[in-house]
């Protein structure tokens, strides 16, 4: 009974069809035998049917693959007419012509004993399409240029994206852990992100950039060295290739200037550095000219500038400033044209330092040179001097009741300021009374405008001119 039973259970239920091994075709055959016989074939074979049908699924196949292909190169989740059309040109078939992506397709059904479905086109009445007004006429095509950058910097052209574009593009979430929600809030949840252009430097130039450091940062007393040193700066003036490098230069001078203050001897070469670079003819440093002074104005400006507290060191440091105010007169003169805020900014950086009284007696010679050079004589008769009596009672007169200690400090920021008077003057200082003489009222009003100190240092020059000058600056007052 048990094998009755056993037998009776594996064989097969009544009733049911036993499984067929054919392939389910997904393209319906009647629709290959409608088109056959709308061409003129009138009988086919179920087998040529079933083979027509697998080509045309294979075909369709191919065309939505080349499709999704172009529509992942588009950066796009959705197939329009154009991948369709550009599927069919990569296949070398004929494309589908009278689509327009643009427009969406409209379909019909047709109940024709079973679904049919076609593209249900708009009638164009006749009589409103002759009747109708004339599209307007394109433009003829055209071309024009305009720069997208020079030696580095965007110009500020209707081409060319504003800086508010440009800050938005700051502002979106970037990395991997950036959250998308946030730009979708602020409407900028498909940034488009266009990847960094890296800065091409050869091997020849970075091989003599390195030389040049290594020979700038070499203080060996010896000769050869110092004879080396001189050859890296003269390369540096006349090298053209020094445009590509001065990123690299300007980063450079930055760095060695910020880490290296207790260094006179580093920040002496970084001056000479700055100096080779502007005086390199070859070269477009106008966008570094900001960046360049810097590090120029932390030398002209600098509270403490060397370890050493020597009188030798301390003259350094004088030569240094000077050094620092030369190459910042060189910058106002040569980049103001192109940058109309460079010398109005280091001038009220220099008078800014001029007039604290905190600052070492150092700061405010190098501040005198800087307005001297980076403003001119003009600068120095409308900041400069109509400040002179608050500076000579705040400032010169605690430091000379200093004493020795601080007389070679008095002396140079005296120099300073009397410098800076002379350049009042169009003619030198003539001490035999070409200029003429200085009255004894004129003597008062000058020592009453400047203050004891600095009044009684003019009125020694002789300089009936300097005199004038000096009075002339009182309506500035």
């Amino acid at each position: 009974m048990a094998t009755t039973r056993d037998a009776r259970g594996s064989g097969p239920e009544q009733g049911t069809k036993p499984a067929s091994n054919e392939q389910r075709l997904l393209w319906n055959p009647e629709n290959v035998r409608d088109v056959a016989e709308s061409v003129g074939i009138a009988s086919l074979s179920d087998e040529a049917l079933r083979t027509l049908s697998q080509d045309v699924e294979y075909r369709i196949g191919q065309v939505i693959a080349e499709a999704v292909r172009f529509m992942r190169l588009g950066k796009r989740t959705s197939m329009t007419v154009k991948d369709i059309s550009l599927a069919l040109r990569v296949l070398d078939v004929e494309p589908l012509y009278g689509y327009d992506a643009t427009k969406p397709l409209r379909y019909g059904e047709a109940t024709m004993g079973q679904p049919f479905f076609y593209i249900d086109d708009e009638e164009a009445d006749f009589e409103r399409v002759i009747n109708g007004a004339l599209p307007k006429v394109s433009r003829d095509a055209n071309y024009t240029i305009h720069w997208l950058a020079i030696e580095g910097v965007q110009p500020t052209v209707p081409q060319n994206p504003t800086s508010t574009e440009a800050r938005t593009q700051d502002l979106l979430p970037k990395g991997p852990g950036a959250n998308p929600a946030l730009a979708a809030l602020s409407g900028h949840d498909n940034p488009n992100f266009k990847p960094a252009v890296k800065h091409a430097v050869s091997q020849e130039q970075i091989l003599f950039f390195e030389k040049v450091q290594a020979a700038l940062l070499d203080d060996n007393p010896d000769p050869e060295v110092q004879r080396l040193r001189q050859a890296a700066l003269e390369a540096v003036v006349a090298e053209p290739g020094t445009h590509q490098l001065m990123p690299y230069y300007v980063n450079f001078i930055s760095n060695q200037v910020t880490h290296y203050l207790d260094d006179l001897f580093v920040l002496r070469q970084m001056m000479e550095l700055a100096n080779a670079l502007i005086s390199n003819e070859h070269i477009f440093i106008d966008p570094y000219a900001s960046a360049l002074c810097a590090p120029v104005l932390t030398c002209l400006l600098g509270r403490r500038l060397g370890a050493e507290s020597g009188s030798d060191a301390v003259k350094e440091q004088y030569q240094l400033r000077e050094v620092a105010a030369a190459l910042i007169g060189q910058i106002a003169n040569k980049y103001s044209s192109t940058n109309r805020l460079l010398r109005p900014k280091l001038t009220r950086s220099c008078l800014k330092s001029f007039l604290n009284p905190t600052m070492p007696p150092q700061v405010w010679y190098g501040a005198v040179l800087g307005i001297l050079a980076a403003g001119g004589p003009e600068a120095i008769k409308v900041l400069v001097v109509p400040n002179l009596k608050a500076f000579d009672s705040t400032m010169l007169q605690p430091l000379r009741e200093k004493g020795e200690a601080s007389r070679l400090d008095f002396e140079m920021v005296i120099g300073a300021i009397l410098k800076a008077v002379q350049s009042l003057s169009d003619q030198d200082i003539m001490m035999n009374g070409v200029n003429g003489d200085t009255s004894d009222r004129e003597a008062s009003q000058v020592k009453e405008f400047l203050g004891d100190i600095i009044g009684e240092r003019v009125i020694r020059l002789g300089n009936h001119q300097v005199n004038q000058a000096v009075l002339d600056a009182m309506s500035f007052q």
